[in-house]
């Protein structure tokens, strides 16, 4: 449980990164607890994924600042941010692409351990890499095999081990889920869910699959075209969205019970191009409930209730 006076892990500010002409991320502001899960949702060609590899440090923003434990890590050099590298980890989201298809498996989670200096030896470290197989759900008898012998799920329970070798405070999950077989997902969902409660991780949860949100984030983040729209605890934000944008998007989860008839909210148009964003709110195109003052200013993130905002300027779609 979260406590009020508890200091941030992430202090994400005012964060912005342009690739010439376009603006994939625009102005992000977020914080992120020792513990806390927080899930990231949107759309393809959101930001997301720039995002989660802005706040680990593995792009570089164009403007605002990432602190980690009190520590600004924009200002840090290269090799100050090596010392602090181990305590930042993600797990990507293809696990056929991220792993090393010349190294066998004992070695891909040995290296980091190697990189970090720990662990000591070699008898230290093969039984730190056995210790990590196990935490996955891998055998000790497939440490010398390699990534094409083992499943898609197999692999990407690899690639959690190897984002857990250096023992982090703070992963980023891209997509972790999205490029495996349905069967399997369910199957690292739950492992991130207990490995994530067993060391208190914290988390950055990027996903387009709402459903896999909800049951593992503590709050949600909601970002269209760079910006985040709405922020709040995940089951206020699922059974009551704020912001029209997320209305939409959660209008398109099919209900379990099918007594339960929900107003299904069609979008107008195309995600606008990030090189010329509309005036103003950049959703202001596509949504339902637009007005003509919604092209001038761009709305802020702004509070609804102590644990929830949205960026938006209707207080009639509460």
């Amino acid at each position: 449980m979260l406590t009020a006076d508890e200091k941030p892990l992430v202090t994400v500010r005012g964060l912005r990164k342009a690739y010439g002409e376009v603006k994939a991320v625009e102005n992000v502001d977020f914080v992120l607890h020792h513990g806390e899960v927080m899930g990231l949702v949107g759309e393809s060609g959101s930001g997301k994924t720039t995002v989660g590899r802005l706040t680990l440090r593995l792009v570089e923003p164009t403007d605002g600042s990432v602190t980690f434990d009190n520590v600004d890590i924009t200002s840090l050099s290269r090799g100050q941010m090596r010392a602090i590298r181990k305590r930042m980890q993600i797990v990507f989201q293809d696990p056929f692409s991220s792993l090393n298809p010349y190294l066998r498996i004992g070695e891909t989670l040995e290296e980091p351990l190697i990189v970090h200096g720990l662990r000591g030896g070699k008898a230290e470290r093969r039984e730190r890499v056995l210790e990590l197989m196990s935490l996955v759900g891998l055998r000790p008898s497939q440490i010398d095999r390699y990534p094409h012998e083992f499943s898609g799920g197999q692999r990407q329970r690899i690639g959690i081990a190897r984002a857990l070798a250096s023992e982090p405070d703070f992963v980023v999950a891209d997509e972790a889920v999205s490029a495996l077989d349905v069967s399997i997902q369910a199957q690292i969902i739950n492992l991130l869910k207990e490995l994530q409660r067993n060391f208190r991780l914290t988390m950055l949860f990027i996903s387009h699959d709402l459903g896999v949100v909800r049951y593992l984030a503590d709050r949600t983040m909601v970002m269209y075209l760079g910006r985040i729209v709405e922020v709040g605890l995940t089951e206020d934000l699922f059974s009551e969205p704020k912001h029209p944008y997320t209305k939409a998007l959660l209008s398109a989860i099919p209900d379990p019970d099918p007594t339960i008839k929900r107003e299904r909210i069609i979008l107008k148009g195309d995600v606008p191009s990030p090189i010329n964003p509309p005036s103003g709110c950049a959703f202001r195109e596509r949504c339902p409930f637009a007005l003509p003052e919604c092209a001038r200013d761009v709305p802020p993130l702004r509070s609804v209730s102590p644990t929830h905002m949205k960026a938006c300027i209707r207080d009639d779609l509460d």
